[in-house]
């Protein structure tokens, strides 16, 4: 993997970790399935503004209903399903479950896309997973049917991750490709039809008032045009360059920024296994993105 692919992957991550810092002040003001409709309508109108100052061509070459059913299973379903999980699963449990993602993506790309499944990306998988757990804090929660279908949502959502970086390749790469912009913008578009329902309903339940602070708004506007335009541009550039699999590993350096950025600017406490697990999670990508163990097998025989 070039170095240039690894500063976007590392970018990708910072970003999205910083996501967390605007939600923690829209989502308690507006709600959960406000916050992610808002999210991906100044998205998708993000990356028309883009198109429009970039003077990018609209033309997509007849990809528009597939970049808009990926958006549904990139992000509609699964901000929804993270929704109403957040509803009994505390946040660390949330945190835990979004990176089985690249866990999702191995088994998923052996079993329906023909990935090849090689000792060094499943080691890195493992290493990553465990190095998530120390690097998030749970506290105990007593084991509930209700705990159980948070679990489930969640798994659901990285279950759409997972799909969802193949699919894109299959329907976007696979026929000629289309240029980064559009494909996030298609898919933006089609989660902001598929969660304008649900918007529709809880919308008018959030007290006026809640609607009106200044603070909110601001952190609407950053995780639509940065967490979300600008990250999708990166992130459907980063498939089509270096392939689903290790693009998703992106998710296993979301939670050490998303906590750097609350440490930085909220002043929240860093976990004792911070130092360790991020360097657990650096090892963890090296294996995926490198295929280190079958290189140095090489070497030595």
């Amino acid at each position: 993997m070039r170095t240039t692919d690894s500063l976007r992957l590392l970018l990708l991550a910072a970003i999205w970790g910083a996501s967390f810092l605007f939600m923690r002040i829209a989502v308690p003001a507006l709600g959960a399935v406000n916050t992610a409709f808002l999210r991906v309508l100044c998205g998708a109108f993000g990356l028309l503004v883009v198109m429009a100052v970039m003077r990018i061509p609209r033309r997509v070459d007849g990809k528009l209903s597939s970049a808009m059913l990926l958006g549904v299973i990139n992000s509609g379903l699964p901000f929804l399903m993270y929704c109403l999980a957040a509803r009994v699963l505390p946040a660390g449990y949330s945190a835990i479950l979004n990176a089985t993602t690249p866990l999702m993506g191995v088994i998923i790309g052996a079993a329906f896309f023909n990935e090849k499944l090689t000792f060094s990306k499943v080691l890195g998988m493992v290493v990553g997973f465990i190095g998530i757990i120390l690097i998030s804090t749970t506290g105990e929660v007593v084991l509930s049917q209700a705990l159980v279908l948070g679990i489930v949502a969640c798994l659901v959502a990285t279950t759409c991750y997972g799909f969802a970086g193949f699919l894109a390749k299959r329907w976007i790469g696979a026929r000629g490709g289309l240029d980064a912009t559009k494909v996030a913008f298609g898919s933006q578009l089609g989660a902001s039809l598929f969660l304008l329902p649900f918007f529709a309903f809880t919308a008018p339940q959030t007290p006026a008032a809640n609607w009106q602070i200044p603070e909110v708004w601001g952190c609407i506007l950053a995780i639509g045009f940065i967490c979300t335009a600008l990250a999708y541009i990166i992130y459907f550039r980063l498939l089509a360059d270096i392939g689903p699999l290790r693009t998703l590993t992106v998710t296993f350096l979301i939670p050490p920024f998303g906590i750097f950025w609350g440490w930085l600017v909220l002043g929240e406490q860093i976990n004792q296994g911070f130092i360790s697990a991020s360097v657990l999670i650096v090892f963890s990508i090296w294996l995926v993105n490198s295929n280190g163990l079958e290189n140095w097998r090489k070497v030595r025989s």
